[in-house]
Formats: C-alpha cells, structure tokens, sequence
C-alpha cells in the first residue's frame, strides 16, 4: 500500500503512532461477521495498575451529541484510574463493566476499603453497518482487546472502527505522532464523521469529487469522532485540557464543522508521572512545562490528529455489513486523485 499523505512539517516518531510516546500501548477485538461489524478498543496509559497509579488527564467536549461514560470524574479529578476504551454507542455500558471486573481482579479493596472505580469508555454510532441493536460487544472482548495491547497498532477497520463510517467512506481506527520540543505527541482516533462534500484530505478540498462519486442524497452531519492525545511532556490536568482542544484543530482541517448530530470529543493524557491512590504515598515531584512553552506540543497536537484521521481513512477497506449497506475505501473511491 502508498503510503498516506503527510500533514505538516513536524517529523513523527519511528511507529508514527500513539505508542510513539513510550508504555502507552494499544489493542483491538474485531468483530466481523455479516450484519455484526463491530468491535473494541483498548488504550493502556502504561503497563502497570492504572488504578493505584493514576495518570494526569483531561478532556474537552466540542459537540456533546455523544453517550460517553467515565468525563464527569476526568474533569472534577484529572486523573485516569482505568485504561480507555472505544465501542459503539450500545456497548458502553458493557465495556464500562468489564472495566470495572478488571479493575476489582487487580485491586480487591475497590469498593470495599477503598472508593469505587471510574471507567471511561468512549463511543461512535457504528448502526449504519453494523447491526448495533444485537449488542454483540460483550465483556470478553474488552478483556481480549486489553490482552493483545502493544506498540504495533492495526488501522482503519479494526476493533471498535470495523463498522465507522468517515465522509460517506469507510472510517475507522487511526493514529500518528509528532516530535515537538524535545517531547513526543500522539494520537488515536475512531473516526465516525463528516459528510462527503465537506472532505479535505491533507490540505486537498476533494469533498466534491467524492460527492459526485457517492451519489448519495445530501444529508446532515450524524457522525462523531473520537480523539485521544498521549504526550511525555509534564503536563498537569489543567495544561492537558488546553492541549485536548488543539484536537479540534487538526479535526476542522479535515472539513469537520462540529454538526449538531455529531458528537466530538477529546482526551489528552500525560505518561510524565502518576498520581499514587493512596494518600499516604508520596507525591509526584516533577517540574511542569511553562506556559510559554506549549505552543510546539500544541501543534503536534492538531498534526497528529489530523494525521490520524488520514490515516483511518487511507487505511480501511471496503466492508458491507447490515442488511447489504456497504461503505467503501476512500482509496478505491479516489484511487485516481491519491
């Protein structure tokens, strides 16, 4: 496969991927069998117990068209106590529950001497082609997508992306890095967005191209995208959400308005330090990045975003799910303009 066009001018690091940033790893459950395209997708901040060792987080909420679970606790804590994983819309619940299982199978004293558990899952409506009323996502496939976690990272129609559709195309899972400052930003995302017409694809306006070729009817924005941002720079809760907004930057350079239906969401987390659970144990003592010195972690930010988003759909393959709806590549639909 050609490789994919390259955004900006920042170089990426030697995976051009999220787990570019060292511990953070990433894995997949697919699930692909006639009307049932779906899956799950795990993000691991590090190799340890991210509940007893927590990460610095935050998230920033562009259109809240969207059933997440596990933000109310993000924003009031800024912190991450379970890895992040991505479904559809209807298997929220479930993976919020296996979380939860495996968070208890590490940590006995959740819920007992010990306070509850925030999961977080993330979500795409992924209805059109994947028969989302059957629910197939079930706990063993959250477990399975944690255990195959590593640095190497499937993209496009893959895990929880199998049944994402981008621009009337075939979206999906999608991720890249950037080097910046001396430090190391990636991202991640499902992407699940966009009308046909709006499409830029690495600064190419080719929305009306791929209009005539759909001939689909015009339709409002339904989509969402999910994007999670993973950095080394020392960057506490409040800093992380200041870089979470830079996604929504890299997210509008791909044609994105944030439409009504759309639900558009990001997190960003630092691997720098951890926060102890319990508080007798000593703090993390790490000096923090001046606010000065954001502007080059700002612009990875929305490269690696964008870049991500080209590369769910550079990615993904054509795949026909429920009752014969078919999204196909976007390199097979401009195979003559990429």
């Amino acid at each position: 496969m050609a490789n994919a066009p390259i955004v900006g001018s920042l170089p990426a690091g030697p995976r051009n991927a999220m787990t570019d940033v060292a511990g953070v790893s990433v894995g997949h459950c697919t699930l692909a069998d006639g009307a049932c395209q779906t899956g799950a997708t795990v993000i691991r901040p590090h190799a340890g117990n991210v509940y007893t060792d927590k990460v610095p987080a935050a998230a920033t909420v562009f259109n809240g068209f969207g059933k997440s679970i596990g933000l109310v606790q993000v924003d009031e804590l800024g912190v991450l106590e379970t890895p992040i994983a991505l479904t559809n819309t209807f298997s929220v619940g479930t993976l919020a529950q296996a979380q939860i299982r495996h968070a208890i199978a590490s940590n006995p004293e959740i819920g007992r001497k010990w306070p509850t558990v925030n999961p977080l899952v993330f979500e795409c409506n992924d209805g059109y082609l994947n028969d989302i009323q059957a629910m197939a996502v079930q706990g063993q496939h959250y477990d399975a997508a944690l255990a195959t976690a590593g640095a190497d990272v499937a993209q496009g129609a893959v895990g929880a992306g199998r049944g994402m559709s981008s621009f009337g195309a075939k979206g999906g899972i999608g991720t890249a890095s950037r080097l910046a400052g001396g430090y190391t930003v990636g991202a991640l995302v499902l992407s699940n967005f966009g009308t046909p017409e709006s499409l830029i694809l690495a600064g190419r306006p080719l929305g009306a191209e791929l209009n005539a070729r759909l001939k689909q009817p015009a339709e409002p924005e339904k989509g969402s995208i999910i994007m999670i941002v993973a950095t080394d720079a020392p960057l506490d809760a409040r800093q992380l959400r200041r870089l979470s907004m830079r996604a929504g930057t890299g997210l509008a350079r791909t044609g994105s308005i944030y439409g009504h239906g759309s639900g558009d969401i990001a997190l960003a987390f630092s691997t720098a330090y951890t926060v102890p659970h319990l508080g007798d144990a000593p703090m993390p003592a790490v000096p923090m990045m001046h606010e000065s010195k954001l502007d080059p972690l700002f612009r990875a930010a929305a490269d690696s975003v964008e870049q991500a988003i080209v590369h769910a759909l550079w990615h993904a393959e054509t795949v026909q799910g429920r009752d014969g709806h078919t999204r196909r590549a976007l390199r097979e639909l401009l195979q003559d303009l990429l």
